[in-house]
């Protein structure tokens, strides 16, 4: 099983900001990688699904890729 990306960098808080860890979790076309696929707790994908939609209303991030 996968580590957790944010308790292996001892990340406490995953915010919207941060675009470059956040475009890690996104697929070729912008959608957001399961929990299972990349190996992170649920409770810190629900962290991760909020700060990228907050990105994404910010227009920090894509809604979709061309």
């Amino acid at each position: 099983m996968k580590q957790d990306y944010f308790s292996a960098n001892n990340i406490k808080y995953i915010d919207y900001k941060d675009v470059e860890i956040l475009k890690r979790f996104l697929n070729a076309n912008g959608k957001i990688v399961n929990h299972k696929r990349s190996g992170i707790t649920s409770k810190n994908q629900r962290k991760l699904a909020t700060a990228i939609k907050n990105a994404r209303f910010m227009g920090l991030l894509p809604f979709v890729a061309k």
